[in-house]
């Protein structure tokens, strides 16, 4: 708790509007007790004045340091001072640029005399930020001793290239195989697509050199016929079992790389373009096999790129899906076990998995483009052809693109295809809306289709955590079996801290993507062990001290805490109370927003701050006179950027909102709405990310959660006489600076139509 507080005014970034000194002389005389310094600088990101302010907390003692000026998301890394607190208050982005007449009209910089509304505003702004470090400590960090080990599942090109990372990184490396050999499915490539400039030509994939690097080098350790059985513990200090030809062993490590790579996907997907009719009908996977081993011999091959049908690596929304798919794929199994040393192929539990399958055909467009390659190779007289609903080539493959157009022997044409049939001894294609103008039937000797990559992690529980949650991934549906956390933001994280997945278990791509991922994932996985060491988060809120505190004596085991939160951080003892496991939190405050009996905090953010901030707002006991007042709960990843961005593009908002930033809607706790309404605030906003299937949230599951409470609030509301849709949810990406001043403005309309909370007054 901060007693005695340093308040300090940036007069270079307030300007326009605002008497600043009148500003500072009323938080000087409202917090006389606790501030002996108000001082106003010229400018305040200057480093004279940032070292008169350590003057001052050297001579005065201070604990706390209220920064008002620019955003927080300004100048972040200037106010920086040991063992004290610093709480920044956006005067600027959000209040002065914010702010617009109640009549629609703008502020006037150049007027004598600052509006009322105005003031308001920034006196509120200055007092939330006095009793937010009021209500705040420095954070006691757990710090343990990581072990300094890196676990990487999977000996495929991803595997191998993340543990060659992390060793060079001086980190020692793991590596768990379950096959006998290495190399994974590139081991079965004649070529891959280019790797390295030009771009234009396929390319030999280097793989075993790459093998023989890693064998080579002393800081790995290489574990083939193997596979983990189990991984206990929490980020920095797991154990993980892994069961061998010589039994099983532990292994004490500190993060994991998941590599495991795809299975491909049930070829019964595939019977609407014949295959099964004939052996010449083959997958881009089989067809790999036939190149490896010298097995073409046909001299006219046609490649199909259909996304119609919805295959893993598709970009449709699958409304043709249930026409194309028989109704039995949900039953279907394969008809013979896979041989010895091969990949069953992945069924599918249901058509919803069939039908919706958002990926991008980025895949099946490139390999398409090898593999006609290897016909045109051939012979001077073979000869491929490529039909596509849609041919996607990324970035530089668009070389890669160009080439086979100017080859002779390869040609493409967007189509519809119609039918793939057996014709004698040989193959009619029947596409419509072609390039050349029409439909056209094709005679070729082989078909070959694209084959659907599904993740491993769809087909078992690769991981096999010994979590309170189980041993797989959650919601793994929400990514058909992916194993990503936030496909926007960060595209190495899985739901759970300290693993890491990079490759084609992520997603499906390349060589050289997966290449790129590799590299990724291990830098993260280092990341987390450096950050264990000291104390502080990993990710999102990377180098946060803090961590939640629990007041188990009032603790009622309800597991609400330990169900909600969205990465596992929380076990169960022996009694049913909460277990914390430190490195596995991220920081949200999900478990705080989750606890009915308000028993959970952290030093620096807890329920008593933010309801102590809602309880200072200033009320008009009239709203006709003194307007309404509504709370703006915004979370600090999306909502709360996109308010800065509104504000600095000159699109301001009413003066009658109060933004207070939450660092996840997910950490809203239902007391705030309380407290908002019994101090007769008229309406509480909680803008956060998108949730979903296609969810942007940077904890995941916040914004879902938030909006799952708000239902409970409603009623609340409704059962006291309060209408529930004074509470609002509204979904902001951080791009949506242009919509934010709108969702305010047709709220307020709202509270203006209803007239004042009934409570106010009170």
């Amino acid at each position: 708790m901060a007693t005695k507080i340093g308040i300090y005014f940036d007069q270079s970034a307030i300007g326009g509007g605002l008497d600043v000194e009148a500003l500072a002389e009323g938080a000087e005389q409202r917090w006389s007790d606790i501030a002996p310094v108000v001082k106003l600088f010229p400018v305040l990101a200057a480093e004279s004045a940032r070292k008169e302010i350590a003057q001052d907390i050297e001579e005065n003692e201070l604990d706390g340091v209220l920064i008002c000026g620019t955003s927080a998301r300004v100048d972040w890394d200037l106010y920086r001072f040991d063992n004290v607190q610093v709480e920044r208050v956006s005067l600027r982005e959000g209040c002065v640029m914010a702010y617009k007449n109640p009549d629609g009209s703008l502020l006037d910089p150049d007027g004598e005399e600052a509006p009322e509304l105005l003031r308001l505003m920034a006196v509120d702004y200055v007092n939330m930020g006095v009793i937010k470090l009021q209500k705040s400590n420095v954070p006691a960090p757990e710090i343990s001793e990581s072990t300094r080990r890196i676990l990487v599942l999977g000996g495929g090109w991803t595997g191998i290239t993340a543990a060659l990372a992390a060793a060079k990184a001086k980190m020692p490396v793991t590596l768990v195989e379950q096959s006998a050999e290495l190399g994974g499915r590139a081991k079965g490539f004649l070529k891959t697509i280019p790797l390295k400039a030009p771009h234009d030509k396929v390319q030999d994939t280097g793989l075993e050199a790459k093998i023989q690097e890693l064998t080579a080098n002393g800081d790995i350790t290489v574990l083939t016929k193997s596979t983990l059985t189990r991984l206990a513990g929490s980020p920095g200090a797991y154990t993980a079992t892994i069961a061998g030809p010589s039994g099983e062993q532990s292994v004490e490590v500190g993060a994991v790389v998941l590599a495991t790579g795809w299975v491909s996907q049930d070829k019964k997907v595939l019977e609407p373009l014949g295959y099964g009719k004939s052996p010449n009908i083959v997958t881009a996977e089989e067809f790999e096999k036939m190149a490896k081993t010298g097995g073409i011999t046909a001299r006219r091959v046609a490649f199909i790129l259909d996304t119609k049908l919805c295959m893993p690596a598709c970009d449709c929304d699958g409304a043709q899906a249930e026409e194309a798919v028989t109704a039995d794929v949900a039953a279907s199994q394969p008809e013979a076990p896979a041989a010895e040393g091969e990949e069953a192929p992945y069924v599918y539990e249901d058509m919803e998995s069939v039908k919706h399958l958002p990926f991008s055909n980025a895949v099946s467009s490139v390999v398409a483009l090898k593999q006609a390659g290897y016909v045109a190779d051939l012979a001077p007289d073979a000869i491929a052809y490529i039909l596509y609903d849609s041919m996607v080539v990324q970035g530089v493959h668009e070389r890669f693109y160009k080439a086979a157009q100017d080859n002779p022997s390869i040609m493409l044409t967007k189509a519809d295809i119609r039918e793939v049939a057996v014709d004698g001894g040989g193959l009619l294609v029947r596409a419509d809306n072609t390039l050349l103008g029409g439909s056209i039937e094709l005679a070729v000797d082989l078909v070959v289709l694209p084959t659907g990559m599904v993740p491993t992690t769809a087909k078992e529980p690769i991981m096999q955590f010994e979590y309170r949650q189980g041993p797989a991934f959650p919601d793994l549906s929400l990514f058909n079996g992916y194993a990503d956390s936030n496909y926007i933001c960060f595209p190495y994280e899985t739901r759970r801290t300290g693993v890491y997945a990079a490759g084609c278990v992520r997603q499906p791509m390349t060589l050289d993507s997966a290449e790129e991922d590799a590299y990724g994932a291990a830098l993260k996985a280092i990341q987390c062990i450096e950050s264990v060491n000291r104390g502080v988060a990993v990710h999102p809120r990377s180098g946060d001290l803090s961590y939640p505190v629990f007041n188990f004596v009032r603790c009622t085991q309800c597991k609400r805490c330990t169900e909600e939160c969205p990465f596992g951080a929380l076990d169960d003892d022996e009694k049913g109370t909460p277990k914390p496991n430190p490195t596995r939190c991220r920081r949200c405050g999900t478990c705080m927003g989750a606890c009915p009996e308000r028993v959970i905090s952290f030093d620096n953010y807890n329920i008593d701050q933010i309801g102590s901030m809602i309880r200072d707002i200033k009320v008009p006991d009239n709203m006709d006179v003194g307007g309404p007042r509504v709370v703006i709960l915004a979370c600090e990843n999306d909502a709360l950027p996109a308010f800065d961005m509104a504000a600095m593009r000159g699109m301001p908002w009413s003066p009658y909102v109060r933004i207070i930033p939450v660092r996840c809607l997910g950490s809203v706790n239902a007391i705030w709405v309380a407290d908002a309404m019994s101090k007769g605030i008229d309406g509480v906003m909680l803008m956060g990310c998108k949730y979903g299937d296609d969810y942007q949230c940077h904890f995941v599951k916040g914004s879902e959660i938030c909006n799952r409470r708000k239902e409970n609030i409603a009623e609340t509301l409704d059962r006291l006489g309060v209408e529930p849709d004074r509470v609002a949810q509204y979904q902001v990406a951080i791009d949506d600076y242009n919509a934010v001043p709108a969702m305010v403005d047709e709220f307020m309309k709202m509270i203006f139509e209803k007239g004042p909370n009934p409570f106010k007054g009170y």
